[in-house]
Order: C-alpha cells, then structure tokens, then sequence
C-alpha cells in the first residue's frame, strides 16, 4: 500500500516568497482541527453528530473550525449552571424524584413505570391531585388566559416563543398593563427569535406600558449570538401561582379561528390548577433568571396550593442543558411500555432513528399506531421530510393520517387510554435536542378519554396515507423528499 491509497484532507498551499506563511497556516489550521476534534470527542454524545462535525472541520480548513465555535459548542449549560446553581425543584421544596404524593400501588402500570423511570434519573417528580382542562384553538384558550390575567392578584408570568403585535397581542398587553397598574407583579419572557416574527416587535409596545420584559437569547452580534438554533420554544402563563396554562399556542390572531384570519391555525391550550403549577413556575423562574438575572421568589409567587382534581401530572422541562434528555426519557419509556393504543398528533414528524424503530416495533407488537399530521404545512419542506420515513412506518403497521386545513399545530399523545403528553414539543431533532421545551405527561383516564375524543375527530377530517399512493409518486418527488429527509436533523 502506498501513501497515494489514503486520503489526504485538502491543504493550504501559497507558492513563491510568500510560501512561509502557507506552511504556517497549515500548520495552524491542523493545530485548530486537532483542538476541535478533541472537543468533539469530549462532548458530543451522538455519534452521528460528532462525525459530522469532525468531517466538516477536517476538510474545510478554518471554515469548519469557525462554523463549530458558531453553531457546534452548547454554551448554555455553563451560562446557566453558574447562575441558576442547584436545581430548581429542590429549592422549592419538592425533591426531584419525590412521588411519595401518588399511590403506585394503585392499578396503573404506566403511572408505576414513568415513575420509577424518572426517580432513577432524578428527575421532576409527579404531583397528585390537579385538575387538566384541554382548550381548543385561540376561540376558548385566549379568553380563559385574559380572564385570568384580569383576576389577578399577586403576580402573573408569560413566557412565549411568538407575541405579535396584532390586535390579539395588543389585547394582552392591555390585560398586563392592568393588572400592573392594579399593584400585580407582571414579567414578561419572549425568546429573541420569536419576537422577531412581526415588526415592530411587541416588545417595546409592552416596555412602554411598564411592563418587566425580557428577551430570551437576544443579540444579533455573532460574537454574543453563538447559538442560534438554541430557542426558547415554550408557551407559559402562570397567575398568582395557582392557575397555570401550557401548550403550543403562540400569541398570534391566527389562531382565532372565529376571526377567520388569512392562515388559521387550530391548536391545543391545557389550562392546569393544583400543585402541578408550583413545577411549571418553577420553569419560568430558572428561564427567568438566566435572561434577566433577577429571582423571583416569595408567597406572591409560590403560595401553597391545595389539590384541586384528580389528574396525576409531571412537569418536564427539557433542552439541551438538560444532562439526560428528560422528554425524550419519558418518550422513550412511553413507547417502550405501550400495550395497546398509541395515538399521536403533531405538526412536524422528523422522529430520529431510535424513536421511529421504537414505534414500528410498537406496530409490530399488534399495538394500534396512529399519526395525525396536518395534510398542509407552513413550513413546506417539513412535509418533504416526513414523507421518506413513512414507507418503514406503514410498512411496520403504523397508520398515518393527513388531517384537512385549517393547519393543526396542536401536539398531544395519549398511551393506552390513560398516559397523555402534552405541551410544547415536536416530534423532532428540534424540539428533542436544540429547543428550550415545556411538557407535561399526564396519567388520567377521564383526561384521556377527552383528548381520545379530540383525536378521533381530527381522524374522522382526515385521510390515511397508503404505501401505494407513496410508490405512486414520481421519481423526481421521491428525490426530493430524500434529500429533505438528510437534512432532518437542521430542520
């Protein structure tokens, strides 16, 4: 074998006097590669992402180098843990991992599973006794939301990813500008991204009436933005921290469907009360304090709450300074234990390659696997994504459904007749690994049977995806939608 049979990375070559410096520069550009790929070997923990990262670096000298300072290094974890310090759950009272408030012996094996999953990994623990109310689309979410700012007392907390200035978003700057002229502590937390999505950003209407404000992540300098894809993707009211409310719902006018807006948006809104929201403030709270520094503490915003239902809840706050993945725990351990019914609706479906085997297996098992996907995206190339997986899919099983306009952006799965997930969160490397997300899974069987209803209806506007209307299509819409699907993990 030869030198000419291995591969030789591209090099830096200047001829003639100046031919010093490039031996200098290839020198350091080797220095640097060499620097990055020990990074990448200590801190990257998928493979995938790791060889990627190393080929990039290795064959664009200095390009790949700088694209990895900009966009490869999570620089969250340790901004964070120097300023929020120890967990946030144990601060507040409860332990992480504490359940001794549910009985496991009752007959629920999904309840005693997640359970002893999340103890192991020390994770938030479940609370007993919360009453989950499901509020379809802006129609009934924004009223219940408004009326709750209004009633308020002591304190309210909204962090979003979206908060148009459109005549929605005006609204509840007006119901926050008078609960704080009422004496009512009011902060605000839009991520930097999101508030970019109308112009002007509502950010100032609301400064201006005095309201505390932050951005999450908010500098366009690249030197202060080296994390672009790392967004605040969560959508939380709480007020005087006893009535919470959690989804996927932006505050945008699209999605009050009765004002039939140009591109209506349905959606899925959960209002929460009982001790559940102590754990979903306690996420604004830590979010808080890294964006703004200030911790919020005290009976205005943490009073002792009293059971209030029946339902069992967990709070699950994941992103990627999360050191176990806690969502994509209780996914995995959700699909793992399923027996019987898997239902799921979302509007983007990239799952990676662990979770799609996961539910194909499911499939295989005889467990009922079925996907609501809206039929029409807002983001058109997700749907080019979606459609290369769906053959392993079908094939295993699964049914995938297209539901009709308006576009679904509700996420919700429901396990069995008694486990939900709800929230924040999609089905895909986003919100599994680069998001900031807000979820909560949810054992409750008349709960469940509510949002099986949802579903059903949602199955019963839609319709089904077969393997041969997918072998149906042409060459050219197959190639397409296999280079969409290498880009899942940007997507």
């Amino acid at each position: 074998m030869t030198h000419d049979d291995f591969p030789v990375r591209p090099r830096l070559v200047v001829t003639g006097t100046g031919s010093a410096w490039g031996y200098v520069l290839v020198a350091a550009d080797i220095v640097i590669a060499l620097g990055v790929s020990v990074h990448v070997a200590l801190n990257k923990r998928d493979e995938r992402a790791a060889v990627a990262w190393l080929t990039l670096v290795w064959f664009s000298p200095f390009v790949g180098a700088a694209l990895y300072w900009l966009f490869g290094i999570n620089r969250i974890a340790r901004r964070a843990a120097k300023l929020r310090g120890p967990r946030r759950f144990g601060e507040l009272g409860r332990p992480l991992g504490d359940d001794a408030s549910i009985n496991l012996s009752a007959d629920n094996p999904f309840l005693v599973y997640q359970a002893n999953l999340i103890r192991r990994f020390r994770l938030t623990p479940f609370a007993a006794g919360n009453r989950v109310r499901p509020l379809r689309s802006g129609d009934l979410a924004y009223p219940a939301m408004l009326e709750a700012i209004g009633a308020a007392k002591a304190s309210v907390a909204l962090a979003t990813y979206i908060f148009n200035d459109d005549p929605l978003g005006r609204r509840f700057v007006d119901a926050l500008a008078a609960a704080r002229a009422r004496g009512v502590e009011v902060r605000v937390l839009i991520d930097g991204i999101g508030a970019l999505y109308s112009f002007p950003p509502i950010i100032w209407r609301l400064r201006r009436r005095d309201i505390r404000t932050e951005r999450f992540l908010a500098s366009l300098w690249p030197w202060r933005m080296p994390y672009l894809n790392l967004r605040n993707h969560r959508k939380l009211l709480v007020v005087d921290g006893r009535i919470g409310f959690i989804g996927g719902m932006n505050l945008k006018r699209s999605h009050v469907l009765a004002d039939r807006p140009r591109w209506p948006t349905d959606d899925l809104q959960f209002q929460i009360d009982g001790p559940a929201v102590a754990d979903l403030l306690a996420v604004f709270v830590e979010d808080w304090a890294f964006a703004s520094g200030e911790i919020l503490a005290g009976e205005s915003w943490f009073p002792t709450l009293e059971a209030a239902g029946t339902s069992v809840l967990r709070c699950i706050a994941s992103g990627p300074n999360e050191e176990f993945g806690s969502l994509r725990l209780a996914l995995l351990g959700a699909l793992a234990q399923v027996r019987h019914s898997l239902r799921i609706a979302t509007p983007y479906f990239l799952p990676d390659e662990e979770i799609t085997s996961l539910l194909a297996v499911a499939a295989l098992r005889g467990v009922a696997v079925d996907i609501v996907l809206p039929e029409r995206s807002n983001q058109f190339y997700m749907k080019w994504a979606e459609a290369a997986a769906f053959p392993r899919l079908l094939g295993a099983g699964c049914r995938i459904w297209l539901e009709a306009p308006p576009f679904d952006h509700a996420k919700i799965a429901l396990a069995d007749g008694q486990w939900i997930l709800f929230g924040s969160s999609n089905w895909d490397a986003r919100s599994l690994r680069l998001n900031f997300e807000l979820d909560c899974e949810c054992v409750d069987p008349a709960l469940a049977q509510e949002i099986g209803a949802l579903v059903d209806a949602k199955i019963a506007r839609a319709r089904p995806i077969t393997l041969e209307g997918l072998r149906a299509r042409g060459f050219l819409r197959r190639l397409r939608d296999g280079v969409a699907r290498l880009l899942k993990p940007f997507l």
